[in-house]
């Protein structure tokens, strides 16, 4: 398998995780009290907004040619990274 095809199934797998943890979070803000749960649900609505961005620039990744691959990754990388700090600092808050 090629660099390319490992860092796409790579990152593939992280966003998965990513958004399979941030259902399992929405369910858990859902049952939170009612003056949490406005603020809870602003910040899903965020992290969802945050997931799609990340699905879309993976779909920019998979269709990247070889010139502009190493700037794909950096960009990704970016993305994703934005994407899990944000998930993460909202599910130490929960």
């Amino acid at each position: 398998m090629t660099t390319k095809n490992v860092y796409i199934e790579t990152m593939k797998s992280q966003l998965d995780d990513l958004n399979t943890s941030m259902n399992k979070l929405d369910a858990k803000a859902q049952e939170a009290k009612a003056d949490a749960r406005d603020v809870y649900l602003e910040e899903m609505r965020k992290l969802r907004h945050q997931s799609k961005l990340a699905g879309a620039k993976f779909d920019e990744l998979k269709a990247a040619s070889e010139v502009g691959w190493d700037k794909m990754v950096l960009e990704m990388d970016k993305v994703r990274d934005a994407f899990a700090h944000s998930f993460n600092y909202f599910k130490s808050q929960v």
